[in-house]
Order: structure tokens, then sequence, then C-alpha cells
């Protein structure tokens, strides 16, 4: 089984700043993109920060040059900074990986339980 544990949710000023780091264990051969999304309340689910295996990113638009998203291969762990939060930032932020669990079976998506981000103006 795989899994995937998020932390570093909260509240946090507007202006301010917050750092999620989500770590997948379990039976892992190999991990491809990871990523983050968010759902507010009476909203989809979209996203917020992809990042591949060899380090290319991608970014939602309405975060592009506030948050960064990192990752540590060596500890299957992934980081989203967020600096210069909004109180539109206000969700639920969740993690997704695709992970591999062995080399003869195919990738398959895995998400995370959550964690609350709260941004007050």
């Amino acid at each position: 089984q795989v899994q995937l544990v998020e932390s570093g949710g909260g509240l946090a000023q507007a202006g301010g700043s917050l750092r999620l780091s989500c770590a997948a264990s379990g039976s892992i051969f190999s991990i491809d993109v990871m990523g983050w999304y968010r759902q507010a309340p009476g909203k989809q689910r979209e996203l917020v920060a992809t990042i591949t295996s060899g380090g290319i990113t991608n970014y939602a638009g309405s975060v592009k040059g506030r948050f960064t998203i990192s990752r540590d291969n060596a500890k299957n762990t992934v980081y989203l900074q967020m600096n210069s939060l909004k109180p539109e930032d206000t969700a639920v932020y969740f993690c997704n990986a695709k992970i591999q669990m062995s080399r003869r079976q195919p990738t398959y998506p895995y998400w995370g339980q959550g964690t609350q981000v709260t941004v007050s103006s």
C-alpha cells in the first residue's frame, strides 16, 4: 500500500507564508509527477502546481510568482512554499503523486488526506 501524508497547513495572515510538505511511503518503486491541488468551499478541486521527477514545474496562473513547488526524490517528499498569501488562497490543499509500486505495474494517482490552509485578511 501507498500513503501520502501532508503537513504544514494552518492559519496565516494575508501577505504571510506557509510551507506544506507531503511524504509518500509504502511499497514504492518510482514516483513520476507530484503535485498540489486545492479545493475551496463550494468550488471544484483545482491544480496549484506540479513537478516531475526531473524537476520540471508547472503552476496555476493564480499562484505563479508566489508559490514554489519542490521535491526531494530521496525522501519521496514534495513541498509547497507559499508566500504573499491572499485570502483567496484559503482552501484544503491536497497532495497528489503518480506512483509505480513495482516494475511490472503501471503508475496510479494517489491522494493525501488534505490539509487546511486559511488566510485571514
